[in-house]
């Protein structure tokens, strides 16, 4: 039996036509990048001995933050993870789990589905039940939308569970297919050296943000909103597949602008200050990446040599340029025993 499991997965960037994958969308389509290193997991398992409730040692150092419990009676402070806990963790079982991730929360990246997704991995890994990567997807999809009533798409968990280059579609909201898109080498290369993605100094609540557009949308047609969006990720899906990335960058413009319309909190005033100073040093395409709202990042892709663009962008003083590089790799086991 597996005692001591550490499992990694991505995050994603570049989420063109992200906001069609949510259930006032009905339907949609997102093309989405996995990027890493995004997050990883580490469960150590002690069985009991005895019949009892597991406890579980939480340790969780990007939030300095470290507490005990019982899986049945959770303290409420990391509401996800300690329903995922109660779902999956193996009975009569002392567990320590330790989650960290170099990419800042609120980020806007899907780091908390990653989480997720890694966390229940890992504990499946344990008893040996660990699923298939859309099994995984809709798992940890469950636990944000079922156990803690939370706005969320599919599109994070799909990236977490699968990384590299996708086209989703959604048909309807929450079922979706996945099209892995199979790029070229070099298309893959271009894409590590001129995809950079900026923090914009600030969290960010994906679930607030979707709760003001969906005060908008209310007793609106939401077809002429979500309409440039699907479009956008089919633009987006095609020029990947055929390795013209100057295609790329425009649906990634046209898809930050869509997503835009949705609400003026969706793209805040930093990142278009952000997104100007990148299009005058060469920058082709850019989209805020997620839900948006005030904070988050913004992902560019820049000329072949974005070392001006960045030191531009760092100019700001605001902004943190993340070390994310485009992954093939989904959610996986790195190590057990």
């Amino acid at each position: 039996m597996t005692s001591w499991v550490r499992v990694q997965a991505p995050v994603r960037v570049l989420d063109a036509g992200g906001w069609s994958d949510t259930w006032f969308a009905g339907h949609g389509q997102v093309c989405q990048l996995g990027v890493g290193p995004g997050t990883e997991v580490e469960v150590h398992l002690r069985p009991l001995g005895h019949i009892g409730a597991s406890s579980v040692q939480l340790h969780l150092p990007d939030f300095e933050d470290h507490y005990s419990f019982s899986i049945y009676r959770p303290p409420g402070r990391h509401p996800m993870l300690e329903a995922a806990l109660r779902r999956w963790a193996p009975a009569a079982a002392r567990l320590e789990i330790t989650v960290s991730s170099p990419v800042p929360t609120g980020s806007g990246l899907g780091t908390s589905a990653s989480v997720l997704v890694a966390l229940i991995a890992a504990l499946q890994e344990l008893d040996g039940s660990l699923q298939s990567p859309d099994d995984l997807a809709s798992a940890a999809h469950n636990v944000e939308t079922v156990d803690l009533a939370r706005q969320s798409g599919v599109q994070d968990q799909v990236a977490a569970a699968r990384g590299g280059a996708n086209l989703i579609k959604i048909a309807p909201y929450p079922r979706y297919e996945v099209q892995t898109l199979q790029l070229a080498p070099a298309t893959w290369q271009a894409l590590a050296q001129r995809v950079s993605t900026v923090y914009l100094g600030v969290r960010h609540d994906s679930s607030a943000v979707h709760d003001a557009v969906i005060s908008q949308l209310a007793g609106n047609s939401t077809e002429k909103f979500m309409a440039p969006l699907r479009a956008a990720a089919d633009e987006a899906a095609e020029a990947l597949v055929t390795g013209d990335l100057g295609r790329y960058g425009e649906a990634m413009i046209a898809s930050n602008e869509a997503q835009a319309a949705l609400h003026r909190s969706v793209v805040s005033p930093l990142a278009w200050e952000a997104i100007d100073i990148a299009r005058r040093k060469g920058a082709i395409g850019w989209k805020v990446n997620g839900a948006g709202g005030d904070g988050g990042t913004v992902s560019f892709l820049g000329p072949e040599d974005p070392g001006e663009m960045l030191a531009a962008l760092e100019g700001l003083g605001l902004l943190t340029i993340l070390d994310l590089k485009p992954t093939q790799d989904g959610a996986h086991v790195v190590d057990k025993n």
